[in-house]
């Protein structure tokens, strides 16, 4: 649909005409010089309103000034109606990268792999579901940094989990650092709405923030926080040169602080999730659709593009051939 923004400039259309028909003539003299070969420039004929020439070069004035009306009136062409994500939840995504997360002790699909790319796989199945929600990602170790702030982008903030890499942020957890940060950048959003996803295997070993201290100043800025803990509860440790010969079984999980998790959660009003299996951790963060429903209501927006340009490349044109018409005469007379 073709609309514009100051409709009201086309009302200058006649313009030009009243000017011509209701201004008087200029009756002042000038002093002009002599031009010898004027009388061989033309006749009455060629000054003559009837004159063709004089005639396309009118028409060309007219469309310059029409074209030059239609620019200023900012011609926009309004698009059809696009569905946009709702505006849902603002969460984040903390997920721990620290050395721990490279600990084997999960099976998926009859093959032993480590935490983290548990992680991805799991919760990259979920980042992809909420689709009206601003979703971010924070990355922790030994220190925690903002790998990607809230978007609709989807597909960006999976492809940052995607590449997420062991150890880059640090071999230990800073678990306050974590929340600290996801809380400085929720805090700023709309009320009901932030929420925090913290993951990880072991306790608080860094960081300038313990993590109830972090916990109470998310409580403060009331940003819901669920937490929770990934790793298995036995895990059979090969023996002598990878043989079952001197083999035992261990508790790889043995370091995760519980406690300090679930403190976390019931100080900030969220929840507390064990997952020992890559089942687990789908079936949590299912739930964590029903706990965090994704909105309903559907927003709309009508993509615009300014037109005004077309008129004026126009207009340009025209003068440009113009000037040329004009100039082309004189230039062949003089040689």
């Amino acid at each position: 649909m073709l609309s514009f923004d100051w409709p009201w400039i086309l009302a200058l259309l006649p313009l030009p005409w009243l000017a011509f028909r209701f201004l008087p003539a200029v009756s002042e003299q000038q002093a002009a010089l002599k031009v010898p070969f004027y009388d061989h420039c033309g006749s009455d004929e060629t000054l003559s309103a009837k004159n063709p020439k004089r005639r396309a070069s009118l028409f060309l004035l007219i469309a310059i000034w029409v074209l030059l009306l239609l620019a200023c009136a900012r011609p926009t062409w309004i698009g059809d109606p696009i569905q946009l994500p709702a505006s849902g939840r603002d969460l984040l995504l903390a997920v721990d990268i620290s050395g721990s997360m490279k600990t084997p002790d999960m099976v998926w699909r009859g093959q032993e792999i480590n935490r983290l790319d548990t992680v991805k796989i799991v919760v990259g199945d979920f980042v992809v579901r909420r689709e009206s929600d601003r979703l971010g990602l924070v990355l922790f170790g030994t220190n925690a940094y903002l790998q990607a702030p809230l978007t609709f982008d989807r597909n960006t903030v999976n492809r940052l989990l995607q590449e997420a890499q062991l150890g880059f942020a640090g071999e230990k957890t800073a678990i306050g650092d974590a929340i600290g940060l996801a809380t400085k950048r929720l805090r700023q959003r709309p009320d009901n709405s932030r929420v925090l996803i913290l993951l990880t295997d072991g306790a608080n070993t860094a960081g300038q923030v313990t993590p109830l201290k972090a916990a109470q100043l998310a409580a403060q800025s009331g940003i819901k926080v669920y937490t929770i803990g990934v790793g298995a509860d036995e895990m059979k440790q090969a023996g002598l040169f990878g043989s079952n010969f001197g083999s035992r079984t261990i508790n790889p999980s043995r370091d995760l602080d519980e406690g300090t998790l679930r403190s976390i959660a019931e100080e900030t009003g969220g929840e507390y999730f064990r997952a020992r299996s890559p089942k687990d951790l789908e079936e949590i963060y299912t739930l964590m659709d029903t706990l965090e429903p994704i909105e309903q209501e559907a927003e709309t927006f009508r993509p615009t593009q300014a037109l005004f340009y077309w008129p004026l490349l126009w207009a340009l044109g025209i003068s440009l051939l113009l000037i040329i018409t004009r100039l082309l005469p004189n230039r062949s007379q003089s040689m």
